[in-house]
């Protein structure tokens, strides 16, 4: 009676498969015994019942202690679902709070880590101009200018008599020996950049 009522169980259930089948088939021991207790004192009349009316069979099926326990089990991992996600529904807002406080971290570094940037590429671009062989050679006539200047300002100091002879020949001398210097190195530059 028992293997009729599995068999027309599986039928129900539409349990068509093969694996299904052997699976069912093969009940351990234990569970076995415990089955055949809970149907040995029904009578045909019930098991018919049970068989034919599917209220009967889900109201025997939830009155058993193993599906007890598992529809107790399944409402408390239930519960406990649901106050997770009221927790992280109640973590939301600070989430999202932390989130936004990030994000104005982020924007506020980048945007003195940008401008330490900007300022130091700055710095590079006037150091490189500062270095550039048109800059230095600018730098070089500018300075020949200028002691070409002090030379003519004391030539004229001396025609002025401001000055003696010895004083305006040293320092005559050195400037001039200054200018030709530098009138030499910047020829020696101007060429080599040609």
């Amino acid at each position: 009676m028992f293997t009729r009522f599995r068999a027309s169980q599986q039928h129900q259930r539409g349990s068509s498969s093969s694996s299904t089948s052997s699976n069912t088939s093969h009940v351990p021991p234990a569970q076995a015994d415990a089955l055949i207790a809970v149907f040995k004192d029904k009578s045909d009349d019930e098991l018919r019942k049970l068989l034919d009316k599917n209220e009967a069979y889900q109201q025997f099926l939830c009155s058993l202690e193993e599906v007890k326990i598992q529809n107790s089990v399944k409402d408390e991992l239930c519960e406990e679902n649901l106050q997770l996600a009221d927790e992280n529904l109640r973590k939301e807002p600070r989430i999202m709070e932390l989130r936004n406080q990030y994000k104005i971290i982020c924007k506020t570094e980048l945007a003195v880590a940008q401008e330490k940037l900007n300022e130091l590429e700055k710095q590079k671009e006037e150091r490189l101009k500062l270095n550039s062989p048109l800059y230095l050679l600018q730098r070089i006539q500018v300075a020949m200018n200028k002691t070409e200047e002090e030379s003519e300002n004391l030539h004229q100091q001396f025609l002025d008599r401001e000055m003696d002879l010895g004083a305006f020949l040293m320092k005559y001398k050195n400037l001039r020996t200054a200018y030709h210097r530098k009138s030499l190195i910047h020829l020696a530059a101007k060429t080599s950049t040609i």
